[in-house]
């Protein structure tokens, strides 16, 4: 897998995780550790991206 084609998967990763994050928090009920959880995994996606960007 080339170098671009896994910089645009890692963001699809990245747009899905801000939908679920987003959807979780609307979502009544929703375990705020989970939310935390989505967070967490979003910011290393985000870290990652940046990362190899460089």
């Amino acid at each position: 897998m080339s170098l671009s084609a896994h910089l645009n998967e890692l963001k699809k990763k990245h747009e899905h995780l801000s939908t679920e994050v987003e959807e979780a928090q609307r979502a009544p009920g929703v375990d705020d550790l989970r939310v935390a959880e989505l967070k967490k995994q979003k910011l290393k996606l985000k870290e990652e991206i940046q990362r190899l960007s460089a």
